[in-house]
């Protein structure tokens, strides 16, 4: 897509460094001190369940200034079937171009090449005040659990949205995020190997982190 402001394509491998040190820079000290996401989206990149074809980069003035990937995952329905969908993500704007539109139109266009793809509907962990603008509506009003979540505990976190309209009326089921999310939890050794090649950046203790480390 090109835009008079902006260009979005598909990530190159020429591009990888240059968009894991952006997500690294828009995820720093958000959810954790310091971040996972880069190594996260490194190790996803050669998942068999990561969807080349959805890998897509914002530009802007000839610099990267968005991102966003999907994977493939799945509901395991009630009835013992199994219901494919994607899940999203790392999804990311540069800090100084967000609250600008820029994310929207990522986004839009990204989801749009997604049903474009094939897939039916799209799960994932998100903001409902950013995503809902983008479709994206509570998981469990459309039948689909977040796995180990206990009966009544808040899931406003867990989102979803149908690319066919009516594609889950007919699922009711449990969604677990793939296991290729938990890379750097699965290899603390090569994530810090890994992070030390970055420049050194502070990690600290915020209001609003929701993991301690």
């Amino acid at each position: 897509m090109n835009n008079h402001d902006y260009i979005i394509r598909r990530e190159t491998p020429a591009d990888y460094r240059a968009v894991e040190n952006l997500v690294r820079e828009s995820f720093w000290n958000v959810y954790r001190p310091g971040c996972l996401e880069h190594f996260v989206l490194k190790c996803l990149r050669g998942n068999g369940a990561f969807v080349p074809e959805l890998d897509f980069v914002m530009e802007k003035d000839g610099r990267i200034i968005g991102q966003n990937v999907f994977v493939k995952a799945e509901i395991r329905c009630d009835s013992g079937a199994s219901f494919p969908i994607l899940t999203m993500g790392p999804f990311c704007i540069a800090p100084e171009w967000k609250r600008q539109g820029y994310g929207k139109r990522l986004l839009d266009y990204s989801l749009g090449k997604a049903a474009e793809y094939g897939a039916k509907a799209v799960c994932f962990e998100g903001n409902i005040d950013f995503y809902g603008k983008s479709g994206f509506v509570a998981a469990s009003s459309l039948g689909v659990r977040y796995h180990g979540l206990p009966e009544g505990a808040d899931d406003s976190f867990f989102l979803g949205r149908e690319l066919v309209p009516g594609a889950l009326d007919s699922v009711r089921g449990e969604y677990a995020t793939p296991a290729c999310y938990f890379a750097a939890e699965a290899e603390p050794d090569a994530f810090e190997r890994y992070e030390r090649t970055f420049p050194p950046k502070e990690k600290r203790v915020l209001p609003g982190q929701i993991f301690e480390k």
